[in-house]
């Protein structure tokens, strides 16, 4: 499939909001993200505008998200990075230890799965990080324990586990943590 991969524009809110919530409705949404379908589909369009304008090309630069859009227009996948540096708040996780940056927010659509989709939005998520005019050491992630098609993947991209696990925020059990997987520049 012929596809170009970008960052969004804070005016494509809309599109953002309806890729998400495509996300959600996912059958393995449950392993790959903290948010549910229900919860993001009450969300009013403010937070979808702030979040889309965060996440641009004019956003404060700590934040991208890249979509995978075909020929036609429509967006078949995305992936967000956020900058994290040891002195700024913890979204999820363990705190940075180093300048780096985490990849969120991963999804392709089920039809154009398998076509490189999601190693074109890696490979514009992990040139960005190394691109950025205060450099990171690494680029990292988290994933389900149970989510073995992403984590086939990531090892395929050159990520490795780094030991490091962390519960699923509104889990109790031990059966249900993420693990950190990392790449270094």
């Amino acid at each position: 499939m012929d596809f170009s991969i970008r960052v969004i524009r804070a005016d494509e809110w809309e599109r953002a909001r309806e890729l998400r919530l495509a996300a959600l409705r996912d059958p393995v949404a449950h392993l790959a993200f903290l948010e549910t379908y229900e919860a993001a589909v009450q969300r009013p369009d403010s937070f979808w505008q702030e979040r889309a304008e965060g996440a641009s090309e004019t956003g404060a630069g700590n934040v991208r998200q890249f979509v995978a859009e075909a020929p036609d227009g429509s967006w078949v996948g995305t992936i967000t990075v956020m900058v994290e540096r040891p002195a700024d708040e913890v979204r999820f996780g363990e705190p940075a230890k180093v300048d780096q940056t985490h990849i969120v927010g991963v999804y392709v659509r089920p039809e154009v799965r398998g076509t490189g989709v999601i190693d074109a939005l890696f490979r514009a998520g992990v040139e960005w990080s190394w691109s950025l005019t205060e450099p990171v050491e690494r680029v990292r992630l988290y994933v389900h324990e149970d989510n073995a098609r992403a984590a086939a993947f990531y090892r395929r991209f050159g990520f490795v586990a780094t030991g490091a696990r962390v519960g699923v925020p509104g889990h109790d059990t031990a059966m249900e943590d993420e693990y950190e997987v990392r790449r270094a520049s």
